[in-house]
């Protein structure tokens, strides 16, 4: 199993939480899952909107360490055969968001971006962008695996394990990421009634209105009528 499908996994158990599915009707293509800022139909209230706006309208990450960010999210989801990469999925964007929305991780965040550098310059004597990505995957190889990492690397570890974290959620509640683990939401169905075979197995079966007259798909969204003995009413 590769990495990809391991970060799918971890995604993949917790993926209903805290999501917003649009409901579509058999005829329409199916909803924009991904997360909507500033307005989800049905999904926001008006302090909601005027509060993400705002949040929108700031810039915490500078443009450098916005570059950073890209490269940094793209060795945890890079582009492969299946599905873009992680800065594709615009998941920086989303990180800037959440530092925003969530300042409390700020500090560690930028302060791990410095860290981060200053790895850069004391061994190859330039910043982490301007460093081949040989030279990047060197440094991450010493703070991507927790178990593995010196007691000195802790930081770097602590601030790894943070964009790990956050890259996960933000490409995995993106359109890319709900398509590359094949997640379709809420699609309507019609209810067909109890299969054949499982009345045969029990020796039942239907009475002969069930499929004309109790379970008309085309009816399924009418309320039924009912007469004074709890009749269905054809």
């Amino acid at each position: 199993m590769n990495r990809r499908e391991n970060l799918k996994l971890l995604f993949a158990g917790s993926l209903g939480t805290g999501l917003v599915l649009t409901a579509c009707s058999p005829d329409e293509k199916l909803a924009d899952l991904s997360p909507k800022i500033g307005g989800t139909p049905g999904g926001r209230v008006p302090e909601e909107i005027e509060r993400d706006n705002s949040l929108l309208a700031g810039k915490f990450l500078t443009d450098p360490e916005m570059e950073q960010v890209k490269i940094l999210v793209d060795i945890v989801i890079p582009k492969d055969d299946v599905s873009p990469s992680a800065s594709e999925a615009k998941v920086p964007d989303y990180i800037e968001f959440m530092l925003k929305d969530q300042p409390g991780n700020q500090t560690a965040f930028r302060g791990g971006l410095m860290w981060l550098n200053l790895e850069a310059y004391e061994r190859f004597s330039k910043s982490f962008i301007e460093i081949s990505p040989s030279q990047r995957m060197e440094l991450i190889e010493e703070i991507a695996w927790p178990d593995k990492a010196k007691t000195e690397m802790g930081t770097g570890v602590r601030f790894f394990n943070l964009v790990r974290n956050m890259t996960v959620s933000g490409f995995y509640t993106s359109e890319i990421g709900f398509t590359d683990i094949g997640y379709a939401g809420n699609i309507p169905n019609v209810w067909e009634g109890v299969p054949q075979d499982v009345m045969d197995q029990y020796g039942l079966s239907l009475d002969e209105k069930y499929q004309s007259v109790y379970l008309k798909s085309e009816d399924r969204g009418t309320i039924p009528d009912w007469d004074d003995q709890g009749n269905l009413i054809a």
